[in-house]
């Protein structure tokens, strides 16, 4: 496969990313606590979209290769995913009076709670949207680049949804409400700002941005009860690598490390030779480790432990 191509897919897969790091990032930074339940959150909303685009996935025409129904689809999956996040916070997390650690391991259960019910429902089989295959993009062929419409539409809603969120933390009271509890929760109530709303808010931004992230991943590959599970290490390798609640270097982390992830099997080509031939006999003197697509995860793990190890503030985050 060209290197063209691969790129292509590392940024559509790096999308995808984006959506599941900033949701995670923004939760961690007003709630206080690394949600382990936000993969299987998309999971939710990927299912939710399946189920909905069942029902009205034939209405009216069609934008980027897309029936109208699947943007009909997308809106409640990640209406759902808000849903189960917000009925999760209130009934759930609120009335726990524990601290970050008990929140952390109390989403765990949570996570395998959301996975078993979709488990039931669904069964354990993939599937796919009921949406017709289109061919690559004819322009792009001769360069060896095999993208679709379904790609680009892929790319083109996660920067709508990157920019909007934008907008939102920049240029409105509520962003700036928002930055503010991040960076000093106390200050922030003590100066008057609803901070139980705005954390209620967080979780809807967050909750969404998941959502949406998991109806893409389902478009772009398939759909399983552990999609979202699967993508759980790339998510916080890739929040760890931007920096630990900082909105924006989830973004960067997360376009790094889903195109790192796309590129490893450039790296099925180069043998890591090690001489083991002075130290054990009836061992060849050099022995060749292939590196390819399947240690793609564990590539990701090697940086998020690097990071933690050498710069734990991450890329944009600020020093502790």
């Amino acid at each position: 496969m060209p290197l063209l191509e691969y790129l292509a897919n590392g940024l559509v897969f790096s999308s995808i990313i984006v959506l599941g790091s900033i949701g995670l990032s923004l939760i961690y930074s007003i709630a206080g606590f690394a949600n382990f339940a936000h993969g299987d959150t998309m999971t939710v909303g990927a299912y939710a979209a399946l189920v909905t685009f069942g029902a009205v996935g034939g209405l009216g025409g069609a934008v980027l290769g897309l029936p109208y129904g699947f943007f009909v689809a997308l809106l409640v999956g990640l209406s759902a995913a808000v849903v189960v996040a917000l009925v999760t916070e209130r009934f759930v997390y609120k009335p726990l009076d524990v601290g970050s650690i008990g929140l952390l391991i109390t989403s765990i259960g949570v996570a395998f709670v959301y996975r078993a019910l979709v488990q039931i429902r669904f069964g354990a089989d993939f599937t796919r949207y009921g949406i017709q295959a289109v061919r690559p993009i004819e322009a792009f062929v001769p360069y060896g680049i095999r993208v679709t419409v379904h790609d680009v539409a892929i790319v083109i809603s996660a920067v709508v949804l990157v920019t909007g969120l934008h907008v939102l933390l920049q240029h409105t009271d509520l962003g700036r409400k928002m930055r503010a509890m991040a960076d000093n929760p106390d200050l922030a109530r003590v100066s008057g700002i609803r901070t139980n709303r705005i954390k209620l808010l967080a979780w809807v931004i967050g909750a969404g941005l998941a959502g949406a992230g998991g109806v893409f991943l389902g478009l772009f590959n398939q759909l399983a009860p552990r999609m979202g599970f699967n993508l759980l290490l790339l998510i916080f390798a890739a929040v760890i690598l931007g920096g630990i609640g900082s909105v924006y270097g989830a973004m960067l982390g997360g376009f790094l490390i889903g195109m790192i992830n796309q590129l490893t099997p450039i790296l099925s080509d180069i043998r890591l030779l090690t001489d083991f031939g002075a130290y054990l006999p009836y061992v060849p003197d050099s022995v060749g480790i292939t590196i390819g697509i399947e240690y793609a995860n564990a590539i990701a793990f090697v940086i998020m432990v690097a990071v933690l190890l050498v710069r734990p503030n991450g890329i944009a985050g600020e020093a502790v």
